[in-house]
């Protein structure tokens, strides 16, 4: 094994002194104190060949008289050390790492539980679920961790506003404290009223805020809205209708509207594809200026989330600043994860270019996009086919006979009345406002057909039909084909072996082991290339 040089001249840093023993110059054993991360490591020159110590004394200056010369220190790196302390002591966590919610409850009960036993915090992907399957989740998840940590995804539904509204009706009536806020593109009064209805002062008129919102975003226009506290206008109207206090109202214009923000860069779903080494910047001198100006208690924790899946991407925003770090395609794999195992398997095939953006069910009028898998499914192509119909006709009856067919055999595989009379009967219990609109506008009927396929699609991959398999829509991020390519060789290959506490360990370790690597590249000393690795293969 290759022994370890030096990439430019030395600098001695120090000098140290102790038994001959205590001194190492074989690569292994190197290379095996390297990934003690508990320990202080000394490295010293003797000769002209690098030893490494494990004890000993050290002394100030670069004159060894009886001693040796040191090059450098590695102190002891834990994982906990990290970005923000406040994150961890706020939740309960042993270190600043989240599994982002999944909507549909791929990130469900098993993954909320496993990583919250683990010392992590996971957030329930409530979108899309019904209410009542939310409040089963609740008392599952509430029992197997009384003390947490735990969060419930909100996810903003222009679509559905009455739908929001019900989840945090239901997220304050089981004291759910904690939130992850997602897919804003502006304050809605329900996420409003679910921050300020959980403010309050104690007996020392001290400011107690018992609902906690970590929103995940991926523009500076929203995250100055989360940075800030509540407009009035909107608590004013909260006021008038009840949901919360005057004192609360007055309160909330104390405190930012978020705890956290996780900076969301090239991540599967809901994302605009940025590069995080571009926006989490910005997004973290946007709340220095935020914070310059309003001269909060606590300033805001800035996360980052969207590419991270290997020690490098965790350790690289660790040091641009970063507080916690939010994985999500990678935890999808994992056997936790409330989906398929025809599923799991696509993503542990995937590489960082099996990945595409189609339309999006919940937000389809708009165009909004989400990021997908291609590998294996048509459903990108097929999603993409009906939004450019949309665009193109103002109804189903402006449908040419061939294209109607196309749709009917191709993609539904039903006829449009009978996916009609589906629709008919689900938002007649989900949201009857919907219907009406539909019945006044045919544009709005034509999007409720297709939006039939858009959200059945990702159920039809949760539940692994065979039948509908060249339809699975699955939400994923390249970061899903960098973390195969950094598992590949190792246990971790294997889909079964891949559990989501058990990443999040690898990980932060990896991470942490990867700084040691870096500070001895600042000590002018090089490495072999296989020692790059903290994941043995």
């Amino acid at each position: 094994m290759t022994q370890l040089t030096y990439s430019r001249p030395q600098k001695i840093v120090a000098t140290w002194t102790g038994p001959e023993g205590a001194l190492q110059s074989d690569p292994s054993h190197i290379s095996a104190v390297m990934k003690d991360l508990e320990r202080d490591l000394y490295l010293v020159d003797r000769q002209g060949t690098i030893f490494t110590a494990l004890g000993g004394e050290l002394s100030a200056g670069s004159d060894p008289g009886e001693g040796y010369p040191v090059v450098g220190f590695l102190p002891a790196v834990n994982p906990a050390y990290f970005g923000d302390p406040g994150f961890s002591t706020s939740y309960g966590l042993k270190c600043p790492y989240m599994a982002g919610s999944m909507a549909n409850a791929i990130s469900g009960v098993d993954l909320v539980l496993a990583m919250g036993k683990a010392g992590y915090l996971a957030s329930y992907g409530a979108g899309g679920v019904p209410l009542s399957r939310i409040v089963e989740a609740i008392q599952k998840i509430k029992t197997g961790l009384p003390e947490g940590p735990y969060a419930f995804n909100l996810i903003h539904s222009p679509q559905e506003p009455q739908l929001e509204q019900k989840t945090v009706d239901l997220f304050q009536e089981h004291h759910i404290r904690v939130i992850e806020a997602s897919a804003f593109l502006r304050l809605t009064p329900t996420v409003v009223q679910y921050r300020a209805a959980g403010l309050s002062t104690d007996s020392a008129s001290r400011l107690i805020i018992e609902n906690k919102v970590i929103a995940k975003l991926s523009r500076p226009e929203v995250a100055v809205q989360f940075l800030n506290p509540a407009p009035e206008r909107i608590l004013h109207q909260l006021v008038e209708a009840g949901k919360i206090t005057q004192e609360q109202a007055q309160l909330a214009g104390k405190v930012p509207m978020a705890d956290d923000i996780t900076v969301e860069a090239d991540s599967g779903g809901h994302t605009d594809n940025r590069p995080l080494v571009g926006l989490l910047p910005s997004i973290l001198a946007l709340r220095d200026q935020i914070q310059h100006q309003n001269k909060y208690p606590f300033p805001v924790r800035i996360g980052a989330g969207g590419g991270i899946s290997t020690p490098s991407s965790v350790m690289g925003a660790f040091s641009m600043g970063a507080a916690y770090v939010v994985t999500g395609s990678i935890n999808q794999g994992c056997r936790e994860a409330g989906t398929s195992s025809h599923v799991k398997q696509a993503l542990a095939e995937a590489s960082a270019t099996d990945v595409m953006m189609a339309p999006a069910a919940d937000m389809f009028e708009m165009g909004a996009k989400v990021q997908v898998l291609k590998r294996g499914t048509m459903f990108p192509m097929r999603a993409q086919k009906l939004y450019d119909t949309y665009l193109a006709h103002s109804s189903l009856e402006e449908l040419s006979p061939n294209l109607k067919k196309e749709l009917e055999e191709k993609i539904f595989q039903k006829e449009l009345d009978q996916i009609w009379e589906e629709c008919v009967k689900f938002f007649s219990e989900r949201d009857p406002g919907q219907l009406e609109k539909a019945r006044q506008n045919p544009k709005m009927k034509m999007a409720l057909v297709f939006r039939w396929y858009l959200g059945l699609a990702t159920h039809w991959g949760i539940q692994g039909l065979p039948e509908r398999s060249l339809d699975y829509q699955i939400w994923c991020g390249p970061s899903m084909g960098a973390f195969n390519d950094w598992a590949r060789g190792t246990y971790l290959e294997n889909v079964e072996s891949r559990s989501a506490p058990v990443i999040a360990g690898e990980l932060m370790q990896g991470a942490a082991y990867l700084l040691r690597i870096n500070q001895l590249a600042m000590f002018g000393i090089s490495v072999p290339t296989q020692w790059k690795r903290y994941l043995d293969r």
